[in-house]
């Protein structure tokens, strides 16, 4: 056998036995990926094995519990290792079913920025607002937030708006979506964007408002807000005995 033959042979023997050493490791890995399902990720010790096998078993658990529709275990397994393309492949199957929410959180532990805002353009789309809001929150978008913000003060989602805008620090626009809600006689909410605003000039003048209307309670927490010591000590010593503010907003409910 001249030298070329040897080689070329010795070639075709290496590749046959990492052929066969590959199958051995296959074989053995099937044998594995049940036991490892069965017992759970949580509760098994894999520390026998080097970090590349570590990963392929966890891969290959993560593959089997999304064939299952254990989705929640998928995850859990392909976050340990990092497989962040199998992490999209979860999120894209939660947005099949709309399960906006879910999909975001997948696509946010697989880091992946455009997918995110992807979702929440569709969520806008779609009048999913708390979705949208909470995918630009993920990639700190703050041109998209202030157009969602903008968004839901014109279509009266001033709980919305109030997030958005805290978020975005954007105290103007608090204190604008406040004025809105002291016009349209949401006092609680109003109260809630001028403390967001740190507006203590209208914070004292809602408390005035509440004061005038017989509104004790929300009166006090909106002077308490604005740090008026002078109206809080006048209201809880001539009137000691008022409601909480939560109990006053319920009961308004209520009668709703």
């Amino acid at each position: 056998m001249d030298e070329l033959s040897r080689v070329v042979s010795g070639s075709m023997k290496d590749n046959i036995c990492d052929i066969l050493g590959r199958k051995e490791e296959d074989a053995g890995f099937k044998k594995l990926v049940p036991a490892l399902i069965e017992k759970g990720i949580d509760n098994v010790n894999l520390s026998m094995f080097d970090p590349d096998m570590r990963k392929k078993l966890l891969d290959a658990a993560g593959e089997e519990y999304f064939k299952k529709g254990k989705i929640i275990e998928a995850i859990k397994a392909f976050t340990s290792t990092g497989n962040k393309a199998k992490l999209i492949e979860v999120g894209e199957d939660y947005e099949k079913v709309s399960l906006f929410s879910n999909a975001i959180d997948v696509y946010r532990l697989a880091d992946n920025q455009q997918r995110l805002i992807d979702v929440g353009e569709r969520c806008l789309k779609e009048g999913k607002l708390g979705d949208a809001i909470k995918a630009f929150k993920i990639v700190n978008d703050r041109e998209r937030l202030l157009k969602v913000g903008d968004f839901c003060v014109d279509k009266e989602k001033v709980e919305y708006a109030i997030e958005v805008f805290a978020f975005l620090n954007d105290k103007k626009k608090l204190a604008f979506v406040g004025d809105k809600c002291i016009s349209e006689g949401q006092i609680a909410l109003a109260a809630n964007a001028y403390e967001l605003a740190q507006d203590a000039e209208r914070l004292t003048k809602l408390g005035d408002t509440c004061l005038k209307e017989g509104l004790l309670a929300s009166a006090l927490h909106s002077y308490e807000l604005a740090g008026n010591k002078m109206m809080v000590e006048f209201i809880k010593t001539n009137f000691p005995n008022q409601k909480s503010l939560t109990l006053w907003i319920n009961s308004r409910e209520d009668d709703r």
